[in-house]
């Protein structure tokens, strides 16, 4: 099953995404935040992202989905570093940043992975939530 890590400045945020996430995947989708800094702070931390990472971690891939600014590139930085680790013959699956919305790209993924969805399709559910209009 892919898995999603949530990555957002504010640890309230991220957790609060991700139980969204995780009920909209009716139990079944592995969404684990990365909120904060490592103090409990707001910020990011490379970290925290990599020990979500690890915990969702299920052998068909992980899907980031980031918040805003340093976020994304702590995302970006940790995606780098995976694939650089994957072609050095290291374990772990793939890893990959969706450009989508937090809210609405982590509810779409997570509802796809339940379904056992490959990481593509994960990641292109997440990334189709721009197109849900609310007005």
């Amino acid at each position: 099953m892919v898995g999603l890590v949530v990555i957002s400045h504010s640890r309230v945020l991220a957790d609060g995404v991700a139980e969204l996430a995780r009920a909209m995947g009716v139990g079944q989708a592995v969404v684990e935040p990365a909120g904060g800094d490592s103090e409990g702070g707001l910020g990011t931390s490379v970290e925290l992202v990599e020990q979500a990472i690890e915990a969702a971690q299920r052998g068909d891939g992980v899907v980031l989905l980031a918040d805003l600014g340093s976020s994304v590139l702590t995302a970006k930085m940790v995606v780098d570093e995976a694939a650089a680790e994957v072609r050095a013959g290291g374990g772990g699956g793939e890893v990959v940043l969706a450009d989508a919305p937090l809210v609405e790209g982590a509810v779409a993924a997570a509802s796809m992975a339940a379904t056992g969805a490959d990481l593509q399709t994960v990641v292109t559910a997440a990334e189709s939530a721009y197109a849900h209009r609310k007005t």
